[in-house]
């Protein structure tokens, strides 16, 4: 295996991680009753919040939950 196969298999696992954190903040969330829904489209991640339709990139998605997770714990 040489550097950029190594490189793009390290960004894969990131990238897998990082969605796998985000959607159980999700589900976290949810089951919180602080969000309705949430989950990828067109690119963006999106939240069902009071009624509201919220697409954030992915880092914005996971910093907005971990928020709004925290301010009932």
């Amino acid at each position: 295996m040489n550097d950029d196969e190594l490189r793009q298999r390290l960004d894969l696992e990131m990238e897998t991680i990082s969605v796998n954190k985000l959607t159980e903040l999700g589900n976290l969330a949810v089951s919180m009753g602080l969000i309705a829904g949430h989950g990828f489209h067109g690119g963006k991640y999106e939240i069902l919040r009071q009624g509201e339709v919220i697409l954030l990139p992915v880092n914005e998605a996971e910093t907005y939950l971990e928020q709004i997770i925290e301010t009932v714990t």
